[in-house]
């Protein structure tokens, strides 16, 4: 770790957090849809859980966090498209595009593709409403 121009030791994103209303649906599609690591569990406060997931490689993980009264959810726990920033890498985007779309999930309609140098991609949401963009390596 090395130390700034401004004196901070930040070295890395370790984590970002989604806002979910149903952590257990939240964590069945990152972990059985998407495909990621459950990293962490664990129950803390009062009736709050810390729920972490990854992908398998490693990398910053995502939270899925379910703070008091979902902000802008509706009975079904999803609510209005929110954009999270977070986007993954693909190392095969239109496999990654028709896999995720065969399963329901809610994509794009198509890869798009603009040209280089701006890679191709898509984005789809999660059951809450969070958009996460996935882009290709190539």
């Amino acid at each position: 770790m090395t130390e700034t121009a401004k004196g901070t030791r930040l070295s890395e994103v370790g984590r970002v957090a989604v806002t979910v209303a149903d952590q257990d649906r939240a964590l069945d599609f990152y972990v059985g849809t998407l495909g990621f690591d459950k990293r962490a569990d664990i129950p803390f406060g009062e009736g709050q859980r810390w729920i972490e997931v990854g992908p398998s490689d490693g990398g910053a993980g995502i939270a899925l966090v379910n703070p008091q009264g979902c902000e802008g959810a509706d009975e079904s726990g999803s609510g209005p498209r929110k954009e999270t920033g977070i986007i993954l890498t693909s190392e095969d985007i239109d496999a990654d595009h028709t896999t995720l779309r065969e399963a329901g999930v809610d994509t794009d309609p198509e890869v798009m593709r603009y040209g280089a140098p701006v890679p191709p991609m898509f984005s789809f949401r999660d059951p809450d409403g969070n958009a996460i963009m996935v882009v290709s390596n190539e």
